[in-house]
């Protein structure tokens, strides 16, 4: 991990996210004490997820789409 003062953060703050995408961790410091580690942002597999992936593991009902009951409507609108 690599030490960097806040002055130098402020006066380059470019060259620090270049250092930081390459995959560098930076620790700031400013009074010669740490106040803050910048590190990159772990990115997701490029993989696609598969289709079919959760196949089996629940169905929807016939009725998934069909209206509430009146007493469950009444409860949401406060009646």
């Amino acid at each position: 991990m690599t030490t960097i003062s806040f002055q130098d953060l402020q006066q380059d703050p470019t060259t620090a996210i270049d250092r930081i995408e390459a995959g560098e961790t930076l620790r700031v410091l400013r009074d010669g004490r740490t106040v803050a580690e910048i590190r990159p942002v772990a990115t997701p597999p490029a993989a696609l997820r598969p289709i079919g992936l959760c196949t089996g593991e629940f169905t929807v009902p016939d009725d998934f789409d069909a209206p509430l009951p009146e007493e469950i409507l009444r409860e949401f609108e406060g009646s």
